[in-house]
């Protein structure tokens, strides 16, 4: 059962807004990335604008979760845990938006022979945010479950950073790939990192309201 009922059940259900359209950024984000590996620029750019507006409809949510708290959902002292939350779990869809702009803006030459690499990080980073979205959803009804997801978030990040690091030895490793395609693709790999780094910060976050929730 939700433990919160008036003022900080819209709260979460904004949250719950929240977090779906920071999803819906990393599936965009995703197309894009296939789309650019197979060679379809202009689907590409397509997906970097569909990637930007969705970034942009989260943030608008972030705001509004942040004005509802501000007036008067949950208790003063724990407001701004809330406010830290969903900003933490903007950054997400930001690192996601920034990706998107430095592959677009800079085309590196698709490394053929790691595409599916760097797809395999691409889905790393999404699925660490999956665990995130679990893992804040149940902060309403369920303060030991969404602590244990917020760990297994931890856990997923480990997995990603090793995936991270595997395709980035490869990349400069490759004798195909030309130096400076090995510096934008570098940046990019990391970028794509970050959303899974952004997601484990915001578990964080959750771990913290989660303890002081459960005392």
């Amino acid at each position: 059962m939700p433990i919160f009922g008036g003022k900080e059940t819209s709260v979460f259900e904004a949250m719950d807004a929240h977090l779906d359209a920071v999803m819906e950024s990393l599936v965009a984000f995703r197309a894009l990335m296939e789309a650019y590996l197979e060679g379809d620029l202009e689907k590409a750019k397509a997906f970097e604008r569909e990637v930007s507006e969705l970034e942009s409809k989260a943030d608008t949510l972030r705001r509004s979760i942040e004005t509802m708290l501000y007036e008067g959902a949950f208790l003063p002292t724990n407001r701004g845990d809330y406010v830290r939350l969903s900003e933490l779990i903007d950054q997400v869809a930001d690192a996601a938006e920034s990706a998107s702009h430095t592959l677009i803006l800079a085309k590196p030459r698709v490394p053929g022979e790691l595409k599916d690499e760097i797809l395999k990080l691409v889905d790393a980073a999404i699925e660490t945010y999956s665990l995130l979205v679990k893992a804040v959803k149940a902060l309403n009804d369920d303060v030991d479950g969404a602590i244990s997801l917020s760990k297994a978030v931890e856990d997923s990040e480990e997995l990603a950073d090793g995936v991270e690091y595997d395709v980035k030895a490869k990349v400069f490793e490759s004798e195909t790939i030309t130096t400076y395609a090995k510096i934008i693709w570098n940046q990019i790999l990391t970028k794509i990192g970050d959303i899974a780094d952004r997601a484990e910060d915001a578990s964080d976050q959750v771990m913290l309201v989660g303890i002081k929730r459960r005392g």
